[in-house]
C-alpha cells in the first residue's frame, strides 16, 4: 500500500505533515538515497526514508496526553527566538510529542500532545467541531449588542469567525470571568473576540478540547489518557 510521503512521516510520530513538507522543502529527506525536492510523491514499507540521515521510526501505537500548559511557554519545538518551549518542560520520559494545535506563549491550560501526527491533524481539523472552551478574565465594559454579535458569527480584521458561546461565570466591578466554547481553533481566535469587544484581557486558560477537559491537572503535569473516536467526540 502506497501512501503520500508527508502523511508516512506524520504516521510515524517524527512530526506533523505540515513539518514532514517544510522538512522535504528544506532538504532534510531521502527516499531510497535520493534528496526529495518535493513532497508530491508516494512511498511503500518497501521505500527507505531517511530524515535527517536517520531511518524513519517505525509507527508506534497511537496515544494521547493531557498536558497543563503553563503561561509563559511557547507551543513549538523549534523557537527561532530562544524562548522557553513547552516540549523543554516535558518531563523526559515521555516519547517524541507533537501537539494538537498551539496554544500562545501567554494562555495556559489543556493542550493535547500525541506522537501520532494524523491523530493530531484529524482533532485540529475544524470540520470534526470539537469544541474548545476557555475560562477567561477580562477588564472593561461588556456590551450585551456585542455578545450577541459574536454569537451568530462576526467579520474581523478580515477574518470570520464562527458563532461562539459565551457565558458570564462571575462579575467583580470592572472585572468579568467569561466561558467561551469555539469550535474553529483559529489563531489567536480568543483574543481577537476579546479585542472586538474592546475588552483587556487578564487571563486565559482553556479548560477543554473535545471530550478532554483539564479537570484538576496541576500545571505543568501530564497525563495519559485514552484516545476516543472523533465521530463520538464531536460536540452536538
Amino acid at each position: 500500500m502506497s501512501e503520500r510521503i508527508a502523511k508516512l512521516m506524520a504516521r510515524s510520530g517524527l512530526c506533523s505533515r505540515l513539518e514532514a513538507e517544510r522538512w522535504i522543502e528544506e532538504g532534510r529527506v531521502q527516499v531510497n538515497g535520493k534528496l526529495l525536492q518535493s513532497a508530491a510523491i508516494t512511498v511503500s514499507e518497501q521505500d527507505i526514508v531517511v530524515v535527517d540521515g536517520k531511518p524513519l521510526p517505525s509507527k508506534e501505537s497511537a496515544c494521547l496526553w493531557l498536558y497543563h500548559k503553563p503561561k509563559g511557554l511557547i507551543t513549538s519545538h523549534n523557537d527561532p527566538e530562544n524562548r522557553p518551549t513547552i516540549f523543554e518542560a516535558l518531563p523526559k520520559n515521555l516519547p517524541r510529542v507533537i501537539s494538537v494545535g498551539r496554544l500562545d506563549k501567554m494562555t495556559e491550560g489543556l493542550l493535547l500532545l500525541t506522537n501520532d501526527g494524523e491523530l493530531a491533524r484529524k482533532l485540529e481539523l475544524p470540520s470534526t467541531r470539537l469544541k474548545r472552551v476557555y475560562h477567561v478574565r477580562v477588564y472593561g465594559h461588556l456590551y450585551d449588542g456585542k455578545l450577541k454579535e459574536i454569537a451568530k458569527g462576526i467579520n474581523f480584521e478580515g477574518i470570520h469567525y464562527q458563532g461562539a458561546e459565551i457565558t458570564i461565570l462571575k462579575r467583580s466591578g470592572m472585572n468579568t470571568w467569561l466561558e467561551i466554547s469555539i469550535f474553529e481553533g483559529k489563531n489567536r481566535e480568543v483574543r481577537n473576540l476579546m479585542t472586538y469587544l474592546n475588552v483587556q484581557v487578564s487571563r486565559l486558560i482553556r479548560v477543554a478540547y473535545g471530550p478532554y477537559s483539564l479537570g484538576d491537572l496541576a500545571v505543568g503535569q501530564v497525563k495519559a489518557c485514552p484516545i476516543r473516536e472523533i465521530d463520538n467526540a464531536r460536540s452536538k
